[in-house]
């Protein structure tokens, strides 16, 4: 039964389908399961494909970006959240990117990580499942051709460039696991559980000032007064709602210029010393970590979770275990922080650690969503 509030779409039958394909994501098998377990399916449901397949980073960014998708009725990807991430931005690099974003998005885990195809697997109601189950229930999402909304993050950092996220942006621990294991991925999903011992035993203390407007300060109470010089979009005044130049990107309403104070309603962590920032939006980091189980697709929410210098391995380990249930608040651990919010700020003291989008690496560097 969909949620409340929620308005549905359907696929057209026949329906016509471009699926972008990574063939080295994951362990290297994403080919093999589309032919073994998603087409057969597919060819059931009426829905007819068109199968690229990417031969290099950026490719499918460039295809979405160039291409007419009149063609197609929805977009699938197969693979792990980082060729998804491709997609997205490539999609919101075109001048007619408010069309390009209603054709409808569909996720096949193919990757190690599947983070958002596990948050829907979730979102949907099914039991935990991972590998070839996992792909078999968003298969059969696909097939029943319902699909929704769902929000993207706009990120800007200090050099300039802006991103729009469908995941998490993270800084410290997680972040380092997730690059530091990229080595192993051939295990599949088991790279994360090696990774994190690893990071654990060289644990890592960033310093930093985090920031945030919770997301209280909007709900019920009009946002606070605002300079008119303030807002900015990648360094440029946007014009009022309604006057941006046709094609231009979304303007980012909340934010104020990185090089300027926060404003005075933002909350700012007392605290400068984090094992790890972690702004999450969907429910699940990985098809085993359900981080922020209250999450849901299309609720304007970012779910920030911090954690405080201090914590001991042993806490940390038993942490991480607990998120593979999602009861890891339950634990009151008083390190870890979490607080939902409509934006925030991060400023490294120094460029140490790894930063990630979506499960990709960032320069380390002053950042804002």
């Amino acid at each position: 039964c969909p949620p409340p509030g929620d308005s549905y779409g359907v696929l057209p039958r026949p329906c016509h389908a471009l699926v972008l394909l990574n063939p080295q994501s994951g362990s290297g098998r994403a080919l093999d399961d589309f032919q073994a377990v998603v087409q057969p399916m597919l060819a059931e449901a009426d829905i007819a494909t068109t199968v690229f397949v990417t031969e290099r980073p950026h490719h499918a960014h460039e295809k979405v970006r160039d291409e007419d998708l009149s063609q197609w009725d929805t977009l699938v990807v197969m693979s792990g959240d980082g060729l998804l991430f491709e997609v997205v931005n490539g999609l919101m690099e075109r001048p007619d990117w408010k069309e390009a974003m209603k054709k409808p998005l569909c996720i096949l885990p193919g990757g190690s990580g599947n983070a958002l195809a596990a948050s829907i697997n979730y979102y949907a109601g099914y039991d935990h499942v991972a590998k070839k189950k996992l792909l078999t229930n968003c298969t059969f999402i696909l097939c029943k051709g319902l699909y929704t909304q769902m929000d993207l993050v706009s990120l800007s950092t200090a050099s300039g460039k802006r991103f729009f996220s469908f995941l998490g942006f993270g800084w410290g621990f997680i972040s380092d696991v997730d690059i530091d294991s990229e080595k192993y991925r051939w295990l599949g999903s088991a790279r994360f559980t090696l990774g994190t011992l690893q990071c654990l035993a060289k644990l890592r203390v960033y310093q930093g000032r985090l920031s945030y407007l919770p997301m209280a300060t909007e709900q019920g109470s009009s946002p606070a007064p605002r300079d008119p010089q303030a807002p900015v979009t990648n360094g440029h005044i946007p014009q009022p709602a309604g006057t941006e130049a046709p094609g231009s990107p979304p303007p980012d309403s909340l934010l104020v210029p990185l090089g300027q104070p926060v404003p005075a309603h933002w909350t700012v962590v007392p605290e400068e010393e984090f094992v790890l920032v972690y702004a999450i939006y969907q429910s699940h980091l990985g098809t085993n970590l359900l981080m922020a189980p209250a999450a849901r697709l299309h609720d304007s929410c970012i779910h920030l979770f911090y954690m405080k210098a201090g914590i001991s391995r042993v806490t940390l380990l038993k942490l991480f275990l607990a998120m593979s249930r999602g009861t890891h608040l339950d634990l009151n651990c008083p390190h870890l922080c979490y607080v939902p919010v409509r934006a925030f700020r991060l400023e490294p003291r120094v460029a140490a650690g790894i930063m990630t989008v979506d499960g990709e690496a960032l320069a380390c560097e002053p950042v804002q969503g």
